[in-house]
């Protein structure tokens, strides 16, 4: 990461009022002073617009990866991600931390008992004060579905960064906080529901937020290909360009006409309209989630995963 860097006087004023760690593996919940009203405040149409570059990845490259379409696309060659509306449950992560690093990954709401669980990559580590935009608009004065603050969050023991064996359990569920109205995110944005991997081959869309750096007009992006396996590794590959740092975390969708099992209620493939659907994977894995923006690659949803998806509801029960 980016170390040592002076932060303007403002910055280092909120990092002083709002700081807190995002605890992993289950760890004790953030502050509760974090809430989405703090978040709103913070993260101005103008702060958003300002966001740094992604975060570096342990051992060389960046943080990137991708996730239904629920807007219409733009043409685009084919197996290239094209630039749309987005959709409801999936957003952006903004992040307050030493770094300054802001927008750097792609985060979907799941359905849960408690209606407040987000999915994203482990090797996001974004830091402090942690706010998760659904549909985020780039430049809007009011987000359609408001900024909200991430608590507590979970990972694998298992998941080390800058290890190559650790990459099969590259997943982190968060907790979101209630808004203002006391409404959990899920009543608002609809929600996607986990589901085991069906297998290596899938038909999958995946729709994600490239940080602005890499994408001038921040918008969200989507395509839909076919997954195969990676190597000999617990984990997917998928060849799709457009999907470049920003993008990691984003969740692996099954295109509409395809089903899963084994899932936590009813999997079902994705829904145009409201942008639910059925995860099966999402940018993450080996070398940050790919070596490069046309290749992807996602853990294998599979026992640990789902074992980690009961930790993290039963922490909220």
């Amino acid at each position: 990461m980016l170390r040592g860097r002076l932060l303007p006087p403002v910055c280092a004023a909120l990092l002083v009022l709002l700081a807190v760690l995002w605890p992993v593996h289950g760890g004790a919940p953030a502050a509760p002073r974090w809430t989405a009203q703090a978040a709103a405040r913070f993260w101005t149409p103008e702060r958003m617009a300002g966001a740094m570059p992604a975060l570096p990845v342990p051992g060389g490259g960046t943080v990137r990866g991708a996730g239904p379409a629920a807007g219409s696309a733009a043409p685009g060659p084919p197996d290239t991600a094209v630039p749309f509306a987005g959709v409801p449950t999936v957003g952006v992560l903004f992040s307050v931390g030493d770094d300054l690093a802001a927008h750097y990954c792609t985060a979907s709401v799941v359905h849960s008992p408690g209606r407040d669980l987000l999915l994203t990559a482990a090797h996001c580590e974004p830091g402090s004060d942690i706010g998760f935009v659904p549909q985020y608009r780039a430049g809007a004065g009011r987000q359609p579905y408001g900024i909200w603050a991430v608590g507590e969050v979970f990972t694998d023991p298992r998941w080390v960064p800058d290890d190559d064996d650790a990459s099969d359990y590259d997943v982190a569920f968060a907790r979101v906080r209630q808004d203002r109205d006391g409404r959990r995110i899920e009543d608002v944005t609809g929600a996607n529901r986990l589901a085991r991997t069906p297998g290596y081959r899938n038909r999958v869309t995946v729709v994600g937020y490239p940080r602005l750096g890499s994408d001038p007009a921040d918008r969200a992006v989507t395509c839909t290909t076919t997954t195969e396996r990676l190597d000999e590794r617990h984990q997917l590959r998928l060849a799709c360009g457009g999907f470049p740092s920003g993008t990691s975390g984003s969740p692996w969708l099954l295109a509409r006409g395809t089903s899963g099992t084994g899932g936590t209620s009813g999997a079902r493939s994705s829904s145009s309209r409201s942008g639910a659907g059925t995860v099966v994977g999402l940018i993450g894995g080996l070398d940050g989630g790919g070596p490069d923006d046309r290749i992807s690659y996602s853990p294998l949803f599979s026992d640990a995963v789902l074992a980690l998806y009961r930790t993290a509801t039963a922490s909220g029960a």
